[in-house]
């Protein structure tokens, strides 16, 4: 490393500060090496301490023009799904868009003079700055009503981990609705609010959009900014719309979409114009007749997606009735195999605890471009305190541990190698939507499980062996970054109770940055079929 400046601080770092420091590392310097880095290390903590107030730079809100009051703990919080209640708009907003619209925010989002639990009460944080998307809905004219629960440090697929309570499912209680943004999915599904934030990056839009019954769109990677929002790991973090219909849908994505000059998982450009329209297109297709709105589009039916192990046959057969209605809407329906789909969820599993280890439990986004919240990872150390780790949820402990695990054994060379065999699976995908405009497939393998008693103690292992294999549609688009959408086609029996009717969903996935394309083979399937009679 280069250096810009020397000199002779007045706190000058010595040979004594860094021996220790050196011996931790397992290397023993010489004196006068420890002489040359004491001087050149001293220079290096008076540059620290001279950084000016990063807080002068933080896009941090006019609070006179988006004033939030009644911010308060609900006492009924509607069987889980808040966190947080606020009433938040802006006085002068620049469009209509979201006019009247009530909205909710995931609780891993920040929101000025909000507590952000992200699930879990690891650190206690309340934010200075409006995530850039929660700024966008208000200037559309949206009214924001709180903060939607979400599971322990959003990494639990069954909504029974958040430190506000379970999250029920809004057609059996006691059942899950889906994580990590479980409240998200409740909220909606039961009209509490009209619209809802989700955040994916396994299937944590996707899975509580399933479970619940309504739609949810885990966007391209980088058309929608990340900005202000707490990250799993920045190549597989999406941000999207939970909504109770595809219009809706592709309304929220419009106004939320496009570059905000801090993202780095946004393109420095391209993303402008057309690119950033998903109502237009979705009207058109609506006001052409049935039979001849999906003319000429190719949807090819993924085998594998059908080959899940411990996948429900009544979630294959309701999903598979809905594909075949397709052709009814002037659709050309055919199979198509993606053998590499198989191995994805290995593959995420292996790249995921290194990257976010460090970036969704220690706060370190070392490496990237985008706005820094400081605040929060000051609350953290470089490894979790006792009473931190304890915090955790079965899934982030299980993550942590992991982390752990692949940092003393293997380092950088497992996330590395599970990336590059990643890039091969992208491609497989790509080569697949050359063929076809859309692949389809069930978002889930089975309906939701049943949650476990209230205050039970269950370990991480029987917790977590309730949800095995859940990701498995869905985790693969994440490190694709390819858009997948979650439609409603049917009701199925719960595995624990046949009696209990539980929503199941087909996944809509889309060529890159063709996110209309989700939305409009969406929107044609919703238009011509009622799901709750099926």
């Amino acid at each position: 490393m280069s250096v810009v400046q020397l000199g002779i601080p007045s706190n000058k770092v010595t040979e004594d500060d860094l021996r220790p420091i050196f011996a931790k590392a397992g290397l023993e310097l010489s004196e006068p090496l420890l002489g040359d880095f004491s001087t050149l290390i001293s220079s290096l903590d008076a540059a620290i301490e001279s950084l000016p107030d990063d807080k002068e730079v933080l896009p941090r809100p006019d609070l006179t023009k988006y004033p939030r009051t009644d911010i308060h703990i609900p006492e009924d919080n509607e069987l889980g799904a808040w966190a947080t209640k606020v009433n938040a708009k802006c006085i002068s907003p620049t469009s209509d868009l979201l006019k009247g619209c009530t909205v909710a925010l995931k609780d891993n989002m920040a929101f000025a003079g909000v507590r952000c639990t992200n699930g879990t009460s690891m650190v206690d944080w309340t934010p200075e700055i409006d995530a850039t998307v929660v700024t966008r809905v208000m200037d559309a004219g949206a009214i924001i009503l709180g903060k939607a629960a979400c599971e322990n440090s959003c990494l639990e697929g069954m909504s029974g981990t958040a430190v506000t309570g379970q999250v029920h499912n809004p057609y059996a209680k006691g059942y899950s609705a889906g994580g990590s943004s479980s409240g998200s999915g409740r909220l909606v599904a039961t009209g509490s609010v009209d619209l809802a934030f989700g955040c994916d990056q396994g299937g944590s839009i996707r899975i509580p959009a399933s479970s619940c019954g309504i739609v949810g769109l885990k966007p391209t990677w980088g058309l929608v900014p990340y900005t202000g929002i707490l990250s799993l790991d920045a190549t597989i973090d999406h941000a999207g719309p939970m909504t109770k219909n595809v219009r809706d849908c592709a309304l929220f994505l419009e106004v939320i979409a496009g570059p905000d000059g801090w993202d780095d998982r946004q393109p420095p450009f391209g993303l402008e114009g057309d690119k950033l329209k998903f109502v237009a297109p979705v009207d058109t297709l609506l006001a052409k007749e049935s039979s001849k709105m999906l003319e000429g589009v190719k949807i090819g039916v993924m085998a594998e997606g059908f080959e899940i192990p411990r996948q429900d046959p009544n979630v294959v057969a309701s999903v598979k009735s809905a594909i075949e209605k397709f052709e009814s809407l002037g659709a050309t329906v055919a199979p198509v195999s993606v053998p590499l789909h198989k191995d994805a969820p290995m593959l995420w599993t292996c790249a995921l605890p290194l990257s976010g280890g460090r970036q969704s439990l220690l706060g370190d986004m070392d490496g990237r471009k985008q706005l820094y919240l400081t605040d929060r990872a000051e609350l953290v150390g470089p490894k979790l305190t006792q009473a931190q780790f304890d915090a955790l949820g079965p899934g982030a402990s299980n993550m942590y541990a992991g982390y752990l695990w692949i940092q003393e054994k293997y380092g950088a060379k497992v996330q590395g190698k599970a990336m590059n065999l990643l890039k091969a699976t992208s491609d497989a995908y790509d080569k697949a939507l050359k063929e076809f405009d859309v692949l389809v497939m069930p978002t889930l393998p089975y309906p939701p499980p049943k949650m476990p008693e209230p205050g039970s103690d269950e370990g991480p292992l029987s917790f977590l062996t309730r949800s095995i294999g859940l990701v498995a549609n869905t985790c693969p688009f994440n490190n694709s970054g390819h858009p997948a959408l979650s439609l409603p086609v049917g009701f199925v029996p719960a595995r624990e109770d046949p009696s209990v009717k539980l929503p199941t969903a087909m996944q809509i996935v889309g060529r890159k940055y063709a996110d209309a394309d989700c939305l409009k083979v969406a929107a044609a399937w919703e238009k011509a079929f009622d799901w709750k009679t099926l």
